[in-house]
């Protein structure tokens, strides 16, 4: 599934030599040399310098080389999973988690599910929280995963090609660092906000984020907002360190131990729920609809 470039590159990253690498691939230094100027050459990036003292890594080598090892993990453990799978292949789903994308709710109603379905197996399938990984394991759930958790909109939906199950409205919360002024309050009002810097995710994401940002510049212009692209884990550090206020929601609170999330005195909420693939499978449809019936027990 993965090429043996990337392990090749891995290892050259990891050896600093050419030559180092071909002995513990057990191939030539050539080959390893015509490997990684074709990986250069086809990706059109430089991710060695070559010195005197062996190689270093350029910074999109660095990147790259980070990705390259997620990337051979994640395609080994899809292996993995799809074994272990066939063993009951007609009862797993697979689902989907990272921090943004928390699998607890989901878990949480595993008991009461399993009475509805007794024979469901559960696969919990961590992925790393990046706009690329976003994008493709939304696009094709029912592959690798069945079905994750998190917040939605229509607007959403379409563009990553899914569809969703809502859970519930969750309030829209506010992040702060625990050591922020803010941080002994149990719940903000919007006037607390005042003066404040607001991370909110920039516009076109979300109606409801979008609804909230119109809503502040209108009527609370004492509010900063500021824009980002993004939601993984080094957001929530540059809210750590940057003192600001992060827009978030309760199922976000284990995410950073340094930030505290609190509810704020207005009426914005999001939908949560459980986001899966437009054509799933008979076992995830069994799953929805006992998701469902639980949802309508709880009326």
């Amino acid at each position: 599934m993965h090429t043996t470039q990337l392990e090749t590159f891995i290892c050259v990253a990891e050896a600093g030599s050419f030559n180092k690498a071909a002995e513990q691939l057990y191939i030539t230094p050539p080959a390893v040399t015509k490997q990684m100027n074709l990986l250069e050459e086809d990706l059109g990036l430089q991710l060695f310098i070559r010195t005197h003292r062996g190689l270093l890594l350029t910074e999109a080598g660095k990147s790259f080389y980070k990705d390259a090892k997620y990337i051979i993990q994640y395609c080994k453990d899809s292996i993995e999973r799809a074994k272990k799978s066939m063993e009951n292949k007609d009862n797993v789903i697979r689902i989907g988690t990272s921090p943004m994308t928390p699998a607890q709710p989901l878990v949480d109603l595993l008991p009461k599910l399993q009475k509805r379905c007794p024979n469901m197996k559960i696969q919990v399938v961590p992925f790393e929280n990046t706009p690329e990984n976003a994008r493709e394991i939304l696009k094709n759930l029912g592959k690798n995963i069945d079905v994750v958790a998190g917040i939605f909109d229509d607007a959403m939906l379409h563009l990553r090609q899914c569809t969703a199950l809502e859970l519930s409205k969750e309030p829209i919360c506010c992040a702060v660092s625990v050591y922020h002024r803010l941080a002994g309050k149990e719940k903000l009002s919007v006037q607390d906000l005042y003066g404040e810097n607001f991370m909110l995710m920039r516009r076109g994401w979300s109606n409801y984020v979008d609804h909230l940002r119109d809503d502040l510049w209108r009527n609370h212009p004492q509010i900063h907002v500021i824009d980002f692209e993004f939601y993984n884990v080094d957001i929530f550090n540059q809210c750590e360190n940057s003192n600001d206020v992060l827009m978030a929601i309760e199922n976000w609170k284990d995410v950073h131990p340094l930030l505290k999330i609190i509810p704020v005195d207005w009426e914005h909420t999001i939908p949560f729920g459980v986001l899966y693939s437009p054509n799933p499978s008979e076992t995830v449809c069994k799953f929805l609809d006992a998701v469902k019936a639980e949802k309508e027990s709880r009326r």
